[in-house]
């Protein structure tokens, strides 16, 4: 997939996640061998009037290939400013969240409730566009509460988006239930623009199922948590790696993030991760009890070590 000057050298992409995607899950992400990497939600208003608190979220590395920072705001006039924030002097592409289904967002009338005010989105999308020297894309579900995404993707190329992904799930749905594939499908058949299909992919037959629907590139979320290797495993038919090795990445995601955080911050932060990584290990129930707990990164690595390494 090739957009403007930016090429996407495969067809795996790492999804925005809030609370997920900082700068050493990312670049783990990226040495696997994603294509892109998204960064977490940037609030453009927040950019503006806040960017210190905005800052470390837009923290980018050598190892990522393509960065697409991806904001998210209901008033365009507020969006558009935002993309002079130097924050955002890094990243190659610029994509609008119009697909998150976080009840704060939705109830200031972002994210998917613009699913719900077409006209506004549109408006959004045009305003965003003119004003931007790099491509632009829309990240969107089904709909709110029904799918209207074919309508809506057409909107999002009627108004001069580069690209589209779509979640084949409607914000009211959260993360429940099924992807809808037919629904992804309809709206690469139906868009001329390219399409990023997203929801589900785990391993090599979710992500089979995705390719069927003929998707330009497949971005993967909760797949990657815990497993920064399954792009490696999906893009090379390599065999997962083994506990020393996922412990290596654990102390080289440990290792990123305390170049730029400071470590009692981390301690709290890191915690979801340690709990990710050990999530899918046999036997692990004792170990990510005292890992929940741990009140140091040193402390929760030597639990780490002995769970991947015995």
């Amino acid at each position: 997939m090739i957009i403007g000057n930016v090429d996407f050298k495969n067809n795996l992409v790492l999804a925005p996640m809030a609370g997920v995607c900082d700068i050493g899950f990312r670049c783990l992400c990226s040495q696997f061998g994603a294509s892109a990497t998204f960064s977490e939600m940037l609030s453009s208003r927040a950019m503006l009037n806040n960017p210190k608190k905005t800052a470390f979220m837009t923290l980018t590395c050598s190892d990522e290939k393509i960065k697409i920072g991806q904001i998210f705001g209901h008033e365009s006039d507020i969006m558009v400013k935002s993309l002079s924030s130097p924050l955002l002097e890094n990243y190659d592409i610029i994509d609008i969240n119009m697909g998150c289904p976080a009840p704060k967002i939705i109830r200031n009338g972002e994210g998917s409730a613009l699913m719900k005010d077409i006209k506004r989105a549109s408006t959004i999308i045009s305003a965003v566009v003119k004003a931007s020297k790099k491509p632009v894309s829309v990240k969107f579900r089904l709909g709110f509460d029904k799918d209207i995404s074919l309508d809506f993707g057409r909107m999002c190329e009627e108004s001069g988006a580069s690209f589209v992904t779509l979640h084949g799930r409607t914000a009211l749905q959260g993360y429940s239930g099924r992807v809808d594939l037919d629904a992804i499908a309809r709206l690469k058949a139906g868009l001329k623009i390219p399409v990023i299909g997203n929801g589900d992919v785990v391993d090599k037959d979710s992500l089979e199922q995705m390719k069927s629907t003929k998707v330009n590139a497949v971005m993967i979320g909760r797949g990657a948590q815990g497993r920064p290797w399954v792009f490696s495993e999906l893009l090379d038919n390599s065999p997962a790696p083994n506990g020393k090795q996922k412990f290596d990445t654990i102390k080289r995601h440990v290792e990123i993030l305390r170049k730029y955080f400071e470590e009692r911050w981390l301690v709290l932060y890191l915690r979801k991760h340690f709990l990710w990584y050990s999530a899918f290990l046999p036997n692990a129930c004792s170990y990510r009890a005292k890992i929940a707990t741990s009140p140091s990164i040193d402390e929760s690595l030597k639990l780490l070590e002995e769970l991947f390494c015995k």
